[in-house]
């Protein structure tokens, strides 16, 4: 029998209609590989005898022609979506035996459609990171290595578990979380597709909240197809988010048609900056000229206040994390620090040994741009020119239908690396928060590989609610590039 696990799920649905095998048998093909890819420490949580007993379920739904929309789906779940009676950590220790009383919107919905959850996967803590380095269950390791070499590279994150589960096949897709390029910079760095939606499309609900105005859900996976298939489960107006929004989701995989003529692609002049690859550069002009053989005209376009994205991002973003990092006080869920004798020993122990480095970072830069004095000078000025971020893309999308960046400005770095330079850690999001600043839609899709043998991923940007469009357009991407996954890693 074929090896399942190097199906995508559209194949995989046809091979469960057709009774060529079993869910059982798809999901046991997954777990042998997790067993296989564990030194690469993708899952917190493993739910395997779980999922076996759903596969058998499974089985018996498309036995009974009862099959739902995601029957027999094998998905891996972001450590950061609460899930129903599963330990739910964040990457934190100040959560290490958190178990939810309840599930979050989305991997309800999943998994009401009939996909199979395998397990929790590792993240950055709290989703605060680029390189899955700050987790309190040890790093993840990127499957992919520099040819010649063999030493460990970052995954990219803060869903680095989830885009090595893809990569390296322990999983089939997998949940991520979105705020400042979290599930588009892994999946450039380990050769997946990764889709954020545009803001209020996929219900927050029982996603632990990083940074509330920003998050966004969404799937990583290895083909634009599996992504498209998997979003229309995911979206949808949630009353339990106040932040949803009523809109009528479409048929995302019949917009894959490979018909893109006459469509304007527009090319950001800022984006030719400092820092960028010339690799990477070299094939974001070479997929350009891909979209125009394919029919589509290339556009020259400016986003003037592009340059500014960074550091608004990393003032909003801490301020809203430490806003809502505040609940974490060992009173009333999760780790409380021992020997404390009083209620401002117990705040301060249990924060101290309960929270890493790098959110401790981030809250202390979120109060302090908060704070009385410094609120008007940092966070008000901030989200003026965020307004101004998000006013560039609503001009240059009244002369454009879709825009093609880079999404990193390198490939995959060493682990461990640029670990003692938060700033340097921070520009691996150059290219990506610009989109959550203005709640607007962008996917990675791979293209090639350097000639140190790492993935290459390019962007598409599209309007607000433009996911067929960026999927439509990444799926003409996909089949000229042609690229592959490695055999074995």
């Amino acid at each position: 029998m074929t090896d399942l696990t190097r199906l995508d799920y559209a194949s995989i649905r046809k091979g469960l209609t057709s009774k060529a095998f079993t869910t059982k048998e798809v999901v046991q093909s997954y777990i042998n590989k997790m067993d296989s890819t564990r030194p690469l420490n993708c899952y917190i949580t493993e739910c395997t005898d779980k999922a076996l007993k759903d596969a058998a379920a499974s089985d018996d739904r498309i036995q009974n022609n009862e099959a739902r929309p995601l029957e027999g789906l094998p998905l891996a779940i972001k450590d950061n979506y609460c899930t129903k009676g599963i330990l739910t950590t964040n990457g934190s220790k100040i959560l290490s035996n958190f178990i939810p009383p309840y599930e979050s919107t989305i991997t309800h919905r999943l998994k009401g459609a009939g996909a199979i959850a395998l397990g929790k996967t590792n993240l950055d803590e709290f989703a605060m990171g680029s390189s899955t380095i700050t987790s309190y269950y040890d790093p993840t390791i990127n499957p992919w290595k520099k040819e010649g070499s063999d030493r460990d590279l970052t995954p990219g994150g803060s869903s680095g578990g989830s885009s090595a589960s893809v990569a390296a096949r322990s999983s089939l897709i997998a949940l991520g979380s979105d705020t400042g390029g979290s599930i588009r910079q892994p999946a450039s760095f380990c050769g997946v597709v990764g889709l954020k939606p545009t803001y209020g499309l996929c219900s927050r609900f029982g996603i632990i909240a990083f940074a509330s105005s920003l998050d966004q859900a969404g799937p990583i996976t290895r083909t634009v197809r599996d992504s498209a298939i998997v979003l229309k489960q995911m979206a949808g107006h949630d009353p339990h988010d106040f932040t949803s929004v009523k809109y009528p989701v479409p048929d995302y995989e019949a917009a894959l048609t490979g018909n893109i003529k006459g469509l304007k692609v527009g090319i950001p002049k800022e984006y030719r900056m400092e820092g960028l690859d010339f690799e990477v550069s070299e094939w974001w002009e070479k997929t350009s000229q891909w979209l125009s053989e394919a029919g589509a005209e290339i556009i020259d376009v400016s986003l003037p206040h592009t340059r500014y994205a960074l550091p608004v991002y990393y003032i909003v973003a801490p301020a809203e994390a430490s806003s809502n990092l505040a609940r974490y006080d060992g009173v009333r869920y999760g780790y409380r620090a021992e020997g404390a004798e009083s209620i401002e020993e117990i705040y301060e122990m249990t924060r101290t040994q309960g929270f890493g480095d790098e959110v401790k970072r981030r809250i202390l830069l979120g109060t302090y741009v908060l704070s009385a004095g410094k609120y008007e000078d940092y966070y008000l000025r901030a989200q003026r020119v965020r307004q101004k971020v998000t006013d560039d893309f609503t001009e240059v999308f009244k002369s454009v239908d879709v825009l093609l960046t880079p999404t990193t400005p390198t490939t995959a770095f060493e682990l461990g690396e640029n670990t003692a330079d938060p700033l340097a850690m921070y520009m691996q999001d150059l290219f990506t928060v610009a989109t959550n600043l203005a709640g607007i839609p962008g996917i990675s899709v791979p293209v090639t590989t350097s000639r140190e043998g790492l993935p290459i991923g390019m962007q598409l940007i599209g309007p607000r609610f433009g996911e067929e469009v960026i999927l439509r357009t990444a799926d003409v991407i996909e089949r000229v590039a042609g690229f592959k996954l490695k055999e074995e890693f």
